[in-house]
């Protein structure tokens, strides 16, 4: 009983004691001090302003804590805010202090507010808290846990333009140190910009780390980031791992990763599945089980099946080898069907971030009711190189189907935004061989014409390309062209080809084009030279109206959603020269003949074009201004040896129609060929009206009033005749004499 009461007393004396010395320490401490010397010595170290709206505070129980409310640290060498608190508590350890050691046990934020910034240059607005004098050492820390309630962080990042926001951040952590492990859990909403985020996420399980060994890694990790994610709408993500460690860039460990996601992409569902079983890269030696992933789109245009593995890994981290990759596809595009496998051996270097597909070969096969042969096999070879670090990949490959070899190099100078250079090389090409038929024309709707499908230029947007295309033999759209070369540039959202060249209709072309998706724009040059005109426009045009050798400038603009918008809004010029050519649809000495009646009867001859007629000439040239897709001429030089043409008027191509009056004159009617039978219209000029729909052209021959202007002719020609017998006659009499 004695010793119970003793032992009572001391420690009754032991609490008494501690009372009287936390007393003392509550009156004595100064709050007003600390604040002052806090508040100059964050100036003095950093730069930075610290102000501390409330009283420090210091509690002693039920553990020594030191309070602090609300409070702003400005940015570096700035008054403007960096970061805001609504309070915050360290609590301390009690034995340590007897020992004059500062311990955290718990340090509790509610309410943190930081923005965090990184610069055009690179730099961050955090980089004067993160550096350390050269003389300092590590700081050593050793905290039992973290909290943080109601947290806000800004990310800016002015080198891209993105901004994310992470709001209602609660974390809650174990032991902090500068090596630990213990367990987390987290949540938090996501905002951000460049790409559009809007989602919430939510973490848990245990992280391990040894700062000094630069190690970081979890395990039973538990993520799930739900939302939408760019284009990717209703997104459900998750991650789970047994174990995941890193050290350095050179040694990494997984075990039992899984990887999942599903939601939409443009209206269409989507899943994905990422494996990894265990795999293990170290410096020494790398291991591991198959990889595996698979993405699976389904809508109702489009449909992906994608599957990849990765087996037989093996090697180091600084020279791993994957004995072999491979990649299945089976893709549909409304009726288009696209089956394929592609694999490879696989090397990589950690350290150096790059990895090497050392030779591909797989192939493709592309499958399309309406192509003419249904289906076309691709077999695929190369290699190809990425060097992640430097945002920098070459691809060389090669393919043959059906009549074409095809060769191409791709060099990407960067990733994001993608930007690359290429070099594509095709010994024949035969585009139309490929394309489906062109549908049967569709019944107009009543009250007007069926509505055009609009362009499509927006997949420019956003592609920063440039190379150059080669073509031994090239048909598209039915014009057959051979030696094409194509130097082509992508950016902005706008395309030039600019130059081309071609031998195409035994001439030559060159010229330039460009087209702009931010606002449908087209422009295009184009100099033909001593080419054959009539198969060209055969081909290109399906019209049979003109013969001839010759040289050919166009020079036009358009804009428009549709092809009728293109055609109206065409601008620019047009030159034509011809030689030793005809027109095709009419035989104006022919006509002539045979019209005579008509002409003595004072009536117009109309006729409609026929194809087995043509009007020939030696040399023909016209220029044209076109304006609002209507070509205007006034210049028409035709010459044939019975015929002198000329002529204006207009091709109204956006109505696909014309209206133009072309004036004959017949300039001999002596020799063969029925030059005789012309006598009647010599020295007259012929108004010829062509009009009509492009496809239903009608001649008008003017015949009517010409018979007074015939019988002037005849008596100016008898009376000229008349006075040149007489000056000669004179003339011989005054040499007699």
């Amino acid at each position: 009983m004695r010793a119970v009461k003793i032992t009572a007393f001391v420690l009754g004396g032991l609490a008494a004691l501690l009372a009287a010395v936390a007393a003392f320490i509550l009156a004595t401490f100064d709050a007003n001090k600390w604040k002052g010397e806090i508040t100059q010595l964050v100036q003095e170290q950093k730069n930075r302003s610290l102000k501390i709206e409330g009283d420090l505070s210091l509690s002693l129980f039920p553990a020594i804590a030191v309070q602090l409310g609300k409070s702003t640290l400005s940015e570096h060498k700035s008054e403007q805010v960096f970061a805001t608190i609504g309070n915050a508590r360290i609590s301390l350890r009690l034995m340590p202090l007897l020992s004059k050691q500062v311990v955290v046990d718990t340090i509790e934020l509610d309410g943190l507010k930081a923005r965090l910034v990184r610069f055009k240059d690179g730099r961050l607005n955090i980089d004067d808290l993160l550096s350390m004098d050269e003389k300092e050492t590590p700081a050593r820390f050793d905290i039992a846990g973290v909290k943080f309630a109601n947290g806000e962080l800004v990310w800016r990042d002015e080198k891209v333009g993105q901004e994310l926001v992470i709001s209602s951040l609660n974390m809650e952590t174990g032991r902090l140190a500068n090596a630990a492990t213990d367990k987390f859990d987290l949540s938090a909403t996501l905002v951000g910009s460049k790409p559009h985020m809007a989602a919430a996420l939510k973490a848990s399980g245990q992280y391990r780390y040894d700062l000094d060994k630069k190690s970081y890694g979890g395990a039973k990790l538990a993520v799930r980031l739900t939302g939408d994610l760019a284009d990717l709408k209703s997104l459900d993500m998750t991650l789970a791992a047994a174990a995941l460690q890193l050290t350095g860039v050179n040694e990494v460990i997984v075990e039992q990763l899984l990887v999942t996601a599903k939601g939409k992409e443009s209206g269409d569902a989507f899943e994905a599945k990422l494996e990894a079983p265990t795999l293990a890269l170290a410096v020494d030696k790398a291991s591991g089980a198959a990889v595996n992933a698979a993405i699976k789109l389904t809508g109702a245009q489009r449909a992906i099946d994608a599957r990849i593995a990765l087996s037989g890994v093996e090697g180091k981290s600084q020279s791993l080898q994957v004995g072999k990759l491979s990649l299945d596809i089976d893709a549909r595009q409304g009726a288009t069907t696209v089956k394929g496998n592609l694999s490879s051996a696989l090397s990589a270097n950690l350290e150096k971030q790059t990895v090497e597909l050392t030779a591909f070969s797989g192939e493709l096969n592309v499958a399309d009711p309406q192509m003419p042969m249904k289906s076309v096999r691709l077999p695929l070879a190369g290699s190809a190189r990425a060097d992640i670090d430097a945002q920098t990949a070459a691809l060389n490959a090669s393919t043959q189907f059906d009549e074409s070899k095809i060769a191409a190099k791709v060099d990407v100078s960067r990733f994001s935004p993608l930007a690359l250079g290429f070099d594509l090389d095709i010994d024949r090409l035969n585009v139309d061989k490929y394309l489906p038929p062109k549908p049967a024309a569709a019944a107009a709707p009543a009250g007007g014409k069926a509505p055009e499908k609009p362009f499509d230029f927006s997949g420019l947007k956003g592609l920063n390309a440039s190379g150059v295309v080669k073509i031994g033999q090239l048909q598209v759209s039915n014009v057959k062209a051979s030696n094409v070369r194509l130097e082509i540039r992508a950016a902005e959202g706008k395309l030039e080809v600019s130059p081309h060249t071609a031998n195409l209709y035994d001439g030559r072309l060159t010229g330039a084009m460009s087209v702009n998706a931010n606002n449908n724009q087209v422009a295009l040059k184009q100099n033909l030279v001593n080419v054959n005109i009539n198969p060209l426009m055969k081909d290109a045009l399906d019209k049979d109206v003109l013969e001839g050798r010759g040289n050919v400038a166009l020079d036009v603009t358009s804009g428009g959603a549709t092809v009728a918008a293109m055609k109206k809004g065409l601008n620019g010029t047009a030159n034509v020269n011809l030689k030793d050519g005809a027109i095709k649809g009419i035989n104006l000495a022919k006509t002539f003949r045979e019209s005579k009646a008509l002409f003595s009867g004072r009536k117009d001859a109309v006729q409609e074009a026929r194809q087995n007629e043509k009007t020939d000439f030696s040399e023909l040239s016209a220029s044209f201004r076109i304006a609002g897709g209507v070509a205007r001429n006034d210049d028409l030089t035709m010459k044939s040896p019975f015929i002198r043409l000329g002529g204006a008027g207009d091709i109204d191509i956006g109505e696909d129609r014309m209206d133009y009056l072309a004036r004959a004159s017949v300039v001999n009617t002596s020799g063969g060929q029925g030059g005789r039978e012309l006598d009647h219209l010599k020295g007259l000029t012929v108004p010829v009206r062509v009009s009509g729909p492009f496809d239903k052209l009608s001649y008008n021959i003017e015949f009517g009033g010409l018979v007074a202007e015939a019988a002037k002719a005849k008596v100016e020609e008898k009376v000229k005749s008349q006075v040149q017998d007489k000056v000669e006659g004179g003339l011989k009499g005054l040499f007699k004499r």
